[in-house]
């Protein structure tokens, strides 16, 4: 009677340190069990793909992340700050360094980068038109012939699909429309980016002249193939904001595919596009720190979730969907940067 009391003793204890150590080992595997995390993300569409993707990874962790909240380029660095949300994976430097809180350094930090220098920005036209017409730059549209061919409104200015208010490049435009001294010669369209770019893309597949800012990765190359379609025209000479003075050299480049001359002044710099993170988030969160550190998504892996969203597979559903196919294509570097994260948790 007592052997089996004891036995039963003993395998008791067994099943509770097997548990325990269950538990432990869950635990490890699951740093962010417990924490809530709350994403942001922009207001461009080309965006919803990066922070689905690194919400997922927050999630695979143990977090719980929260649905991410849409907001202006301004509204999220102050968000950030006051730690009303904990990070986004789309902020593009130099581009947004205008738009910066006084408090930034003290409160948010750049934790990782999405796609280092990756991000090519500038102004495109129908590439028909361009040739037709001898356009090399922005200058151009100056000249009345040049105006009245891309005047699709009747207003006596050449029509330029550029960015929403609250955009970086929003401020970016309008400098170049003032400094370059065109602001009688081109119209600004300002309204949602997509429906600009659709009826832009309508007016090319009618036979029309376009001319429209743009950036990589983004669909509108895709649809519009600079070299084919469109090209990259010059602006007329390099004049950089007080923001960008210091990347001024960075805005001439050479071997841009499509571009009217070679070397060819975008205007912009190449851009980082970056996740930027609350600092005190950070500090109390090291599998996440770890995470944006490390992480990093190909450009052309961007561009073509772009081209499907731009193709009807828009809705969340269909983001998460493609989600699980880049994982599941990445799957050896995916598990490496979960076991990393977990990892910096120990």
């Amino acid at each position: 009677m007592r052997y089996c009391f004891f036995r039963r003793m003993f395998s008791l204890a067994a099943v509770l340190m097997i548990l325990s150590f269950t538990t432990s080992l869950n635990a490890g595997d699951l740093p962010g069990k417990g924490v809530t995390v709350r994403p942001a993300r922009a207001t461009w569409t080309t965006g919803f793909f990066l922070e689905a993707l690194y919400s997922r990874a927050l999630e695979e962790l143990g977090y719980q992340v929260q649905k991410a909240k849409d907001l202006a380029v301004p509204i999220f660095y102050q968000s950030v700050c006051q730690g009303d949300v904990d990070f986004w994976a789309n902020s593009w430097f130099p581009l947004q360094n205008v738009q910066l809180p006084k408090d930034f350094d003290e409160k948010a930090e750049i934790a990782g980068y999405v796609i280092k220098a990756g991000a090519l920005q500038g102004y495109l036209a129908s590439k028909k038109d361009v040739e037709k017409f001898g356009i090399t730059s922005l200058a151009d549209f100056k000249r009345p012939e040049v105006k009245k061919a891309f005047d699709s409104d009747g207003d006596g200015k050449a029509e330029l699909v550029g960015c929403p208010p609250g955009w970086g490049c929003e401020l970016a435009n309008n400098f170049h429309m003032e400094i370059y001294g065109l602001e009688d010669d081109i119209h600004l369209i300002k309204a949602g980016y997509s429906a600009g770019m659709a009826d832009a893309l309508a007016r090319y597949q009618a036979g029309k002249p376009i001319l429209f800012y743009t950036w990589t990765p983004n669909w509108t190359i895709y649809k519009l193939k600079p070299g084919k379609d469109v090209l990259w025209i010059n602006v007329p000479e390099i004049i950089a904001r007080e923001s960008e003075k210091q990347f001024k050299d960075k805005m001439t480049m050479s071997g841009v595919d499509g571009a009217v001359s070679d070397p060819i002044k975008m205007g912009y710099p190449a851009n980082d596009i970056c996740v930027v993170a609350n600092k005190t988030f950070l500090k109390e969160n090291p599998a996440a720190e770890k995470i944006f550190e490390i992480m990093s998504v190909p450009l052309q892996d961007v561009a073509a979730q772009n081209v499907k969203m731009n193709q009807g597979e828009n809705k969340q559903k269909d983001i998460e969907r493609h989600v699980d196919e880049w994982i599941a294509a990445n799957q050896d570097l995916w598990d490496s940067w979960l076991e990393q994260g977990r990892n910096a948790a120990q």
